[in-house]
């Protein structure tokens, strides 16, 4: 069975996709990771985490992929003697001497091979495997074909792992210095600015505030700026090259985004399960993630030859729907929601639900504050809001409504 692996930034986000349906997800100790401005989690934060994944049966990956300096290692031990008393499923690392410290200090944990450390060829995926790695994460500028041979080369002796969907970086693997000359802030150290997303223009030296647009166009030009990936409907295609676990890029991102993206891979590869040889996406689905913010979609290096991946008219992300409330609890004939963005009597509101009732619409009629007074306008910042309706909305669902119908 396919692996749905999925972003966990904090708490908030960890709860949202083991929720809508991840099989396992991926998080960092405040220190350590590719993701530094993340909530993430302190060692407390890792055993409570761990706890509830394996109560629910789910799997749970920690994140020790940074580009380690000697000065790192101190600290960097410590946390590694914490995990194996924790024992999550898996420890991310980059780092040959990341690695041995896994294997002396943490021995139970089993050791997967970041996407940072640019695995490309089956020859370097069976030293890997000689060296006690369970799990290695594909770079992500294979192709299926080359995902399919490493498989072949190393049998069944470790499990493969690939990013199906998220952001991508313009650079090698990740492996770019544009944040640390351009802000000082350490790209491979959890740092990243994301310069490569920025509006860049050519300057001549001696007609200084004279820009040159290197494509023609008002707006200015993104060359460094890459598309997000969206292999939703090519999981039977990612099956066959001998991928175990489906991978959703997003530590970053809003418990919104979260449930979103896994919702919708949950749904395709409990389909393509079903029924393997005739897998074929509905529309709805695709149509689901061109809901929450995103960018441009390509399928990144998958098929050879396909060279759209960059996005130069802009690199901000488009959104077609927004995140109106999260529901925290229900009642007979409704629900308490909390407001993130205004609604009102009258709005018409989407359901964001693993459950059945996914997709439903609801027009608002009778809204109440906390205190029972009826309200025509949400408009409180996190105001709690008692919502009739008919939906049998549940703690963990959220609403959502077209953008252009936010006033």
């Amino acid at each position: 069975m396919l692996e749905l692996l999925a972003p966990a930034g904090n708490a908030e986000r960890l709860d949202t996709a083991l929720y809508f349906g991840a099989d396992a997800v991926y998080l960092a100790y405040k220190d350590f990771g590719l993701r530094a401005f993340a909530d993430n989690f302190d060692l407390e934060g890792l055993k409570n985490a761990v706890n509830k994944c394996h109560s629910l049966d789910k799997k749970v990956y920690v994140t020790l992929n940074v580009f380690a300096r000697n000065e790192d290692f101190a600290a960097m031990t410590e946390l590694v003697d914490n995990l194996e008393l924790i024992r999550p499923d898996g420890v991310l690392v980059s780092d040959l001497g990341v690695l041995s410290l896994v294997k002396s200090h943490a021995p139970s944990v089993d050791i997967h091979l970041s996407t940072q450390a640019n695995l490309t060829n089956v020859y370097a995926a069976k030293e890997y495997v000689k060296m006690g790695v369970k799990r290695l994460v594909m770079a992500r500028e294979l192709s299926l074909g080359e995902i399919r041979a490493i498989r072949d080369g190393i049998g069944d002796t470790a499990q493969i792992e690939a990013f199906v969907h998220g952001a991508m970086c313009m650079s090698y693997s990740g492996r770019c210095l544009l944040s640390n000359y351009l802000t000082g802030r350490r790209s491979n150290h959890g740092e990243c600015a994301q310069s490569c997303r920025w509006e860049y223009a050519l300057v001549e030296k001696t007609r200084a505030g004279e820009y040159m647009p290197v494509e023609e166009d008002a707006r200015g030009s993104y060359i460094l700026n890459s598309k997000d990936l969206n292999m939703i409907k090519h999981i039977d295609l990612l099956a066959e090259a001998g991928v175990d676990s489906l991978k959703i890029e997003g530590r970053m991102k809003t418990a919104y985004y979260v449930a979103s993206v896994v919702g919708a891979y949950r749904r395709a590869i409990d389909l393509y399960e079903k029924n393997p040889d005739s897998f074929v996406l509905p529309k709805e689905i695709e149509d689901d993630l061109d809901k929450p913010g995103h960018r441009e979609y390509c399928t990144g290096f998958y098929f050879p030859y396909k060279t759209d991946n960059e996005s130069y008219s802009t690199s901000k992300p488009v959104q077609k729907y927004d995140f109106i409330a999260s529901v925290l609890s229900s009642f007979d004939g409704g629900a308490v929601v909390e407001m993130r963005n205004r609604f009102r009597v009258g709005d018409e509101l989407e359901v964001l639900s693993p459950n059945a009732y996914h997709n439903s619409k609801i027009v608002v009629g009778r809204m109440e504050d906390e205190n029972g007074a009826e309200i025509l306008d949400a408009l409180k910042v996190q105001q709690k809001v008692r919502l009739y309706t008919s939906v049998p909305l549940k703690a963990g669902d959220f609403l959502r409504k077209k953008a252009d119908l936010i006033q």
